[in-house]
């Protein structure tokens, strides 16, 4: 008959959802980190409330190491991170724990921390290079594909979008994901970016992805919500914005990322604080909304 499941259509309602996984005593939980943050610092939210979760699932956007630890911490249970995209309904690769073989001494690996995992049951993965489809080696960067049952049939009434989303390769379909990454040798998959989050600076591809970990890094930002994103430079072709929500002076938060020690490409040229950060009906950040947010923005502040 299936596994039940309890629909929120409201994410941000964190109090409501703790209730409800208590309530019906869910034992999977799949959310975004950002999700996943909230559930950590509201304090209504009891640890009781997942006592009986025996999964719980991160994906959409990097899980950072302090993220999970506090997690733990409050709840006494280990995020793992996953993979997939609306195309693949949805579930395409995952981590999960380490299980002991039938020898009872032998364990298998089944978590890659920074990977988000390994297929899932009846799925096909593959790297290839972006303009050729050719496969790429072991550890090389290229963009991931996804084959299997649960790839979608195509965009509704788009065929030509349908096209060039879905190829077939070897006689079987498969989905081109967008996204930019590569799977070592255990079989791991690890996401670096989207393809369509790089900025190019001077010639130079930086990914936006990367420049949100390095924010991180530099704790500067410590119990703010930010994102980066890219607006069109007329010097250096595009310049990364970053966005943060908080009550920080925005210029003292510039001035401590150009001395944090970041490479010099990656620190953002333009800081604005806002009241919040778009994101979309899934928790997920609102990429469009959000680069759309920072031009105007960039407008208002340059005809001061």
């Amino acid at each position: 008959n299936g596994v039940p499941s309890i629909p929120c259509p409201d994410p941000t309602d964190i109090k409501t959802m703790a209730r409800v996984c208590a309530e019906f005593k869910a034992t999977i939980l799949m959310g975004t980190p950002t999700f996943l943050r909230a559930f950590t610092v509201n304090r209504w939210v009891h640890p009781m409330c997942l006592d009986y979760m025996r999964l719980v699932l991160a994906g959409a956007e990097k899980m950072r190491p302090e993220l999970r630890e506090s997690f733990r911490l409050k709840f006494g249970k280990e995020v793992y991170e996953a993979y997939g995209c609306t195309e693949t309904t949805p579930v395409a690769t995952m981590n999960s724990a380490d299980i002991l073989l039938d020898d009872f001494l032998t364990m298998e690996k089944c978590n890659e921390m920074g990977s988000v995992g390994m297929p899932v049951p009846g799925t096909r993965l593959r790297i290839v290079d972006p303009v050729t489809n050719e496969d790429l080696p072991v550890g090389e960067e290229g963009m991931a594909l996804v084959g299997g049952p649960q790839v979608m049939k195509g965009y509704y009434k788009e065929p030509e979008k349908t096209d060039e989303a879905v190829i077939v390769l070897d006689g079987k379909r498969w989905y081109r994901t967008g996204d930019k990454a590569f799977v070592d040798q255990d079989g791991f998959l690890t996401i670096v970016d989207r393809y369509s989050r790089f900025a190019k600076l001077g010639g130079e591809m930086v990914s936006l992805g990367a420049v949100d970990l390095r924010v991180g890094d530099t704790k500067i930002l410590d119990g703010c919500e930010f994102v980066s994103t890219s607006i069109p430079d007329d010097v250096k072709g595009e310049c990364i914005v970053l966005l943060f929500v908080g009550d920080k002076d925005t210029h003292t938060v510039s001035m401590a990322l150009r001395k944090s020690g970041m490479p010099p490409l990656m620190i953002p040229g333009k800081v604005y604080a806002v009241e919040a950060i778009p994101k979309l009906g899934s928790g997920k950040w609102d990429f469009t909304s959000i680069k759309k947010m920072a031009v105007e923005l960039s407008k208002k502040s340059s005809l001061r």
